[in-house]
């Protein structure tokens, strides 16, 4: 169907990479050719290690399943001529050890929250229906074994 392609660089300089003393700084760059900066979570590596103003994979993993969960709603809700103005998602991931032992993002919570053109707003029945399709459609959340759940904010 389609090929997504995101480079991923890093570069050790002169940091003492054996002593675990090196910068977890590095840059992706996507095909469109925008770059940005990402390193590991200060959560994960500590200060001054990883770097604290960068996007991290868990962060990132969190935002790519609310902006694809965001564009299906989108979409469905313009099929439905209705229109929104803004919509925002203060999304939370659950970063777990499994019973396995392994470290996995075990939940996200996606938190959209809405606002509609016009007098005639949708009802928490319309939107909760066009969350649960949108989560259906959204190939992100299909791919991933993390359970999703959608509080959706009238």
């Amino acid at each position: 169907m389609s090929e997504t392609i995101a480079t991923v660089s890093w570069e050790r300089g002169d940091q003492d990479f054996c002593g675990n003393e090196y910068s977890r700084g590095h840059t992706w760059t996507f095909d469109g050719g925008l770059s940005v900066p990402a390193s590991a979570s200060p959560d994960i590596v500590p200060l001054p290690w990883s770097v604290a103003e960068n996007v991290d994979p868990e962060e990132a993993f969190v935002a790519s399943i609310s902006s694809c969960h965001m564009l299906f709603f989108l979409s469905l809700a313009a099929k439905r001529k209705i229109v929104v103005d803004r919509y925002a998602d203060s999304a939370v991931g659950f970063m777990e050890q499994r019973e396995d032992g392994k470290i996995a993002m075990t939940k996200v919570i996606l938190r959209p929250e809405a606002r509609y053109f016009g007098d005639a707003q949708p009802s928490r029945e319309l939107l909760e229906k066009l969350h649960h399709r949108a989560h259906e459609f959204c190939f992100i959340a299909n791919s991933v074994n993390a359970e999703i759940v959608t509080e959706v904010i009238a």
